[in-house]
């Protein structure tokens, strides 16, 4: 009896041994099920999240057309805040709705002025005047000599802004009477950031360092 005693005492760590093997076994199928879960769940919350952001807080639009060189050029990729969440300031860079049938596509313009101010422009000189002060305009590619239709000088509603391309005389925008003052409405959102650079005319090549805020 002594001695069946000794061999089940030297059997009895082996068998646990065992034992703990098969739980190990069967816990990590578990655990493979709980990681794949927790990372579909995780994968889950960040597509929604990302739908949530482009369609409610901000989207991503392509710069077509020169009327904002040097700020912006053809091929961009810029960061546009919701209207919802700005407040429009003069000297901000926006997209704006096609909203009749004379200018069907979207439109990127910086506003010139807002609601209840008066534009008025010298051709002669290129000089943009709000409320009788001379703009200093560092972002334009050249003074503002196209005239298109619009009697200056010019007050715009409370709700109204003036907007127009830095490429000032190779853009059509508030100037031209067939888009005219844009009523707030209408604009989509601020551009913020410049995310990827299209190739600039000149060089014909991408310029990296452009990637950043938008002034």
């Amino acid at each position: 009896m002594a001695e069946e005693k000794k061999e089940l005492e030297r059997e009895a760590p082996g068998a646990e041994a065992a034992g703990e093997r098969e739980s190990a076994e069967e816990k990590r199928p578990e655990r493979l099920e709980s990681s794949i879960y927790d990372w579909a769940r995780s994968l889950t919350a960040a597509v929604v999240g990302v739908v949530l952001l482009f369609t409610f807080l901000a989207r991503i639009i392509g710069v077509s057309g020169p009327s904002m060189q040097d700020t912006l050029y053809t091929g961009d990729r810029i960061l546009v805040l919701n209207a919802m969440f700005c407040d429009f300031q003069p000297g901000d860079v926006v997209v704006v709705n096609d909203y009749n049938a004379q200018l069907e596509d979207t439109l990127v313009k910086r506003i010139i002025a807002v609601g209840g101010q008066t534009v008025d422009i010298d051709f002669v000189t290129g000089t943009v005047y709000v409320d009788g002060v001379a703009l200093d305009e560092p972002y334009i590619k050249e003074p503002t000599y196209t005239t298109d239709g619009t009697v200056f000088p010019l007050t715009l509603a409370e709700d109204e802004v003036f907007i127009m391309g830095d490429n000032r005389n190779h853009s059509t925008d508030s100037r031209s009477t067939r888009l005219g003052p844009v009523k707030e409405g209408y604009i989509q959102g601020k551009a913020i950031l410049l995310l990827f650079p299209g190739e600039t005319p000149d060089t014909e090549k991408r310029d990296w360092s452009r990637i950043g805020f938008i002034d």
